[in-house]
């Protein structure tokens, strides 16, 4: 009996040890890999944004610069200023710093020449192919079972129809449920951008102070400056702060419409300071509005509704931008015709 159970141990003993999973890389790899993802995808946000909003932070000085005569592939290194609007207590540009009245632009007309501008962007291969860490070197346990899910093949049939998350078999009747049911947070969201976009680039360049030590060019990057800073902060804040009703940032940041435009057309506001702050405050409202949006999104749908779903809700910002444009030029027309 005690011969045949230490048989039977040795057995279960030998068995466990043929079953035992690979062991998982040691802790400190692991935190060290996750670091790295960290800082990867940081910069890789950083380097998608930055030319864009190098270009609406000097859209007021790029639109303020006229080409040099003559040869017209020549950039003069220190261009002279286009006469403003003297007409107009707002220092007009003759054109809305508006989106679509930014063309390509223009961008020769100043000193940041496009490829320096997106030389920036250059960085992305560099974070993608050095910083982030293979999941499969993380979670399988060793570079050996790594290297055996790397060589399987990315399309397979089964894995294909089952895979969890996967959009592509979804039926039309499908998609239109789903994409009704994200309207509560794709409107709000449209909202969101349409009106700080309308303030960014329809009312910064009206928003002029001119008894401060700021030039009219510095107010409006000042401006520029100040929002972005508040979307960064609001972008990086989920884990201090969730907020599961979005439609309320949506009507904090028409709020914020209305007042500032009701200032262009009264001029009541006796500060510069006042505006620094309601523009900040500003940045706040879009960034958590965008983070939350999306991180709501991926909490309520299923998985196998979620890649659609957070690609859908991605047209949020591109419409609200869009539509926030077309109105902001014909509105700066208008205002730089007042006396």
């Amino acid at each position: 009996m005690g011969g045949c159970a230490g048989s039977q141990r040795r057995l279960s003993d030998s068995e466990g040890e043929e079953t035992d999973p690979a062991p998982r890389p040691p802790l400190q790899d692991r935190q060290g890999a996750h670091w790295k993802n960290a800082v990867g995808f940081w910069l890789l946000g950083l380097c998608n944004n930055f030319s864009y909003v190098v270009m609406l932070s000097a859209a007021h000085d790029i639109l303020s610069h006229q080409r040099a005569p003559g040869n017209q592939s020549h950039v003069d290194p220190d261009p002279t200023p286009t006469p403003h609007n003297s007409s107009s207590r707002f220092d007009c540009n003759s054109v809305s710093t508006a989106p679509p009245g930014s063309h390509q632009w223009d961008l020769c007309r100043w000193k940041l020449h496009p490829g320096r501008l997106f030389s920036f962007g250059g960085n992305q291969p560099v974070c993608y192919f050095l910083l982030l860490t293979s999941p499969g070197s993380q979670d399988l346990g060793g570079e050996e079972e790594a290297e055996i899910a790397a060589q399987q093949p990315l399309i397979n049939s089964q894995a294909t129809e089952l895979k969890p998350g996967s959009s592509s078999h979804l039926s039309l009747r499908e998609r239109w449920t789903v994409f009704k049911g994200l309207l509560h947070y794709i409107v709000p969201l449209v909202l969101v951008y349409f009106a700080e976009y309308f303030i960014n680039q329809g009312l910064f360049e009206l928003l002029f102070f001119r008894n401060t030590f700021l030039s009219h060019a510095q107010q409006y990057r000042w401006y520029q400056m100040l929002y972005q800073a508040g979307v960064f902060a609001s972008r990086s804040s989920l884990r201090c702060c969730h907020i599961r009703h979005t439609w309320a940032l949506a009507l904090l940041q028409c709020l914020n419409l209305a007042f500032l435009l009701a200032d262009v057309w009264l001029s009541f506001l006796p500060s510069i300071y006042l505006v620094f702050v309601i523009i900040l405050y500003e940045g706040l409202l879009g960034g958590a509005a965008y983070v939350n949006t999306f991180h709501n999104i991926a909490l309520e749908t299923s998985d196998e509704h979620r890649e659609f779903a957070m690609a859908t809700a991605c047209i949020s910002d591109t419409l609200g931008i869009s539509l926030s444009g077309l109105l902001a030029l014909p509105l700066h027309d208008f205002l730089c015709r007042l006396s």
